[in-house]
């Protein structure tokens, strides 16, 4: 009897210690209180989530998160000088084309650094709970891991259902023959500036990444073959960027200018009938004070193509600074861990954000309310994790698709011509790198 006491003294002893000894936020943060670290956010719907719920980390932490709010099209240059001129910045915001960039030159603490500090990992921390297809092509580089997934984003179809029903249609166009030949027609009405379909396609990451590789891909066609020779003038490639031109006369004037808040305001005010566009605008649509179209609006996955369902992949990972203080290095993965944990993941989503966590879009309440999440589960299970390459000569190359891709959509140079002077161009970037002498690892 007193054996079976003692046994039970012991276990009751052993729980009570492991119990004061369970990780806790607060206490893995109590010797960084007061530590202020720096980041960069953009002035997208997916940040402003996160600066809606600092608070809570701040008060909890005691940590101050200051935070700088960049054009996407400024933030690369941005970050980059950070790591040149040694500006402090703790948090990294690496979009999926720079992991390669950024992990290359030593600019990413790899999170093994903080995994295997019992004091910083939360045992909960679950990486498996990403979607693969995230983390895999937002925080991977060369079999390390630098990064959480954040800003998630699939392409999907935004479409007004109310406007596709008065010309006849009781559901969105499934492929995108469909939508040019049956749909596209009946959605224009220039007399009255309405119009099918509007493609943010302006000069700069917009035109390579959301207008020119979005018609790649469903098509069978693709940037790059596999020995990195460019496959642009392919049969299948020229058929998805001529799909593109076809597709122009049913777009609003000056689409080339149009950015992501130029689309979506265009199907927010009942411009356009339909958009592609990325997962994260579905609060601005939503949003009956930002649209006209609450009542209309409707999600689906982006048409098919030939080649099925490819949708644009998009997105950013939050890493730490590896040339931080390690004092701010922690503190910062402190955040990065908790913003992407899956137990902020519903308040993430509510705030505005799209959560990278696979766990909070199980939940039937969160299909319900939030009409974008099935399509988008759906295009990351199935999506293309190298819709844009993420070696670090992408920035370089993106420009050059950049410029001939909008000088097509202008008519200042055939399709085939344009796909040419970006092959061109494109190889001898990658030559210069040494992809064809075998001085460059072929890194994804």
């Amino acid at each position: 009897m007193k054996k079976l006491v003692w046994n039970a003294l012991s276990l009751s002893i052993a729980l009570g210690s492991g119990a004061a000894q369970a990780w806790t936020l607060e206490e893995a943060a109590a010797p960084y209180k007061g530590t202020e670290i720096k980041a960069i956010f953009l002035d997208r719907p997916g940040y402003a989530a996160a600066i809606k719920l600092l608070p809570e980390f701040e008060k909890k932490t005691g940590i101050k998160v200051s935070y700088e709010t960049v054009p996407y099209e400024n933030s690369r240059e941005r970050e980059v000088l950070s790591f040149t001129s040694g500006e402090q910045l703790d948090v990294v915001l690496t979009d999926v084309v720079w992991i390669g960039e950024f992990a290359g030159n030593g600019w990413l603490e790899p999170i093994t650094t903080f995994t295997q500090d019992a004091k910083l990992a939360d045992p909960d921390l679950k990486l498996e709970g990403f979607f693969p297809i995230l983390l895999e092509s937002f925080g991977s580089w060369d079999k390390q891991t630098y990064g959480l997934p954040f800003d998630n984003y699939s392409g999907l179809l935004f479409y007004n259902k109310c406007m596709l029903k008065d010309a006849g249609f009781d559901k969105p166009p499934a492929t995108w023959d469909e939508l040019l030949k049956d749909y596209a027609p009946k959605l224009t009405d220039k007399t009255k500036d309405r119009y099918a379909y509007a493609l943010q396609s302006r000069r700069g990451e917009t035109q390579s990444a959301d207008s020119f590789m979005r018609f790649l891909w469903p098509f069978g066609g693709s940037l790059l073959d596999d020995k990195f020779k460019s496959n642009l003038n392919s049969k299948a490639s020229q058929q998805g960027l001529q799909f593109r031109q076809d597709l122009m006369k049913y777009m609003p004037p000056g689409i080339v200018d149009y950015d992501h808040n130029e689309a979506v305001n265009a199907l927010a005010q009942g411009k356009v009938a339909m958009i592609t566009e990325w997962s994260a605008f579905y609060g601005t649509l939503a949003d009956p004070t930002k649209s006209k179209i609450t009542d209309c609006l409707a999600v689906a996955t982006e048409p098919k193509g030939p080649a099925g369902l490819k949708p644009a992949l998009g997105g950013f990972s939050l890493g730490v600074n590896a040339k931080s203080d390690d004092k701010q290095k922690a503190a910062a993965w402190l955040f990065i861990q908790w913003v992407t944990s899956e137990a902020m993941a519903r308040p993430y989503l509510d705030a505005g954000g799209v959560s990278g966590r696979m766990s909070v879009y199980k939940d039937a309440d969160v299909q319900k309310k939030y009409p974008f999440v099935q399509p988008m589960v759906t295009s990351w299970e199935g999506g293309v994790p190298d819709y844009r390459p993420r070696f670090p000569q992408w920035p370089e190359i993106s420009e050059v698709v950049g410029e001939n891709g909008t000088a097509i959509m202008l008519g200042k140079t055939s399709v085939e011509a344009g796909a040419k002077a970006i092959g061109s161009r494109m190889e001898e970037i990658l030559k210069k790198a040494g992809y064809y002498d075998g001085k460059a690892k072929l890194l994804k």
